[in-house]
């Protein structure tokens, strides 16, 4: 099995800076991040990355904390307690 040349791309949540919202989503653009979902006021925005670079993002000016998002499936409501 080879390793093909970029990794597979990852949903991701961030908390940065939101007296520079802007300023550091363009950063993290550069970094290579596809921005899905921007909450300015909060100071949180979402995206997709390929896994190999979440540590440029971790390391761009402004940015507090990098979450790989997480997908939590429940059962419908009619299942019995498991």
């Amino acid at each position: 099995m080879s390793e093909s040349s970029a990794s597979e791309p990852v949903g991701v949540i961030l908390a940065v800076d939101p007296d520079r919202f802007a300023e550091v989503v363009e950063a993290l653009r550069q970094a290579g991040l596809t921005v899905t979902g921007e909450q300015p006021i909060l100071g949180t925005l979402s995206g997709t990355v390929a896994e190999d670079r979440i540590p440029a993002l971790e390391v761009v000016d402004g940015v507090e904390a990098v979450d790989r998002e997480r997908i939590i499936r429940l059962p419908p409501p009619d299942e019995p307690i498991q």
